[in-house]
């Protein structure tokens, strides 16, 4: 089940948005599995409430709606979007939309006028379930990218290893570990692992 932390400073503006998300039915609510509908809401009071609550638990999206008891909201969002962890969208008083959108959209935040439109929101949120997939997808390829470089970095120490302690070259380093490998039937990081403990622990 997917969640939103609402941070307002009125109790009274969380009421209205949570009631926003369960008036939509099919678009939104089937990209948000139900978040329209009966889903966990959690709100916080103030920026500050915000940022702890933040770090104690995830969230798939967070609206803010500006300004708060503590600060404007701004940052808070900025702050939020910037960190990658969830998609952000921030609401502000009609005036200020055009300035503080400038500024918010070079992070990746969302912003919309207040009094917030029903459908307005409804576009806002289903662009916000679009921006998440793509940056999931991005932070996946992300982690791909660094698990390979972390292999090789472990995989070339270990042939280091083998050939300032056991006289090999570097093809044979290389064939040693694919060999181990192959015959344990494990993967060359976790043979590299082992040669590398081996050596700073000596054998079990």
């Amino acid at each position: 089940m997917e969640t939103a932390l609402i941070i307002a400073s009125s109790e009274n503006s969380f009421v209205s948005v949570t009631e926003l998300f369960r008036s939509f039915s099919g678009g939104v609510a089937s990209h948000y599995h139900g978040l329209a509908a009966g889903s966990a809401y959690v709100y916080a009071h103030s920026g500050s409430e915000g940022r702890r609550i933040i770090l104690e638990r995830d969230f798939d999206i967070v609206i803010i709606i500006s300004p708060l008891t503590d600060e404007s909201g701004e940052n808070l969002a900025r702050q939020i979007a910037v960190s990658g962890v969830c998609q952000v969208i921030l609401a502000v008083n009609s005036e200020l939309y055009g300035e503080v959108s400038a500024v918010c959209e070079k992070d990746g935040v969302l912003t919309i006028a207040k009094p917030i439109d029903q459908d307005i929101f409804r576009q806002v949120l289903s662009l916000a379930k679009t921006m998440q997939v793509k940056l999931g997808k991005i932070q996946s390829e992300n982690d791909s990218l660094k698990q390979k470089i972390d292999n090789i970095r472990i995989i070339d120490r270990a042939k280091n290893i083998l050939i300032s302690s056991c006289r090999m070259s570097e093809h044979e380093a290389h064939r040693h570990i694919e060999k181990v490998a192959m015959d344990t039937r494990s993967s060359k990081r976790s043979v590299s692992e082992r040669i590398i403990h081996d050596y700073e622990n000596g054998p079990e």
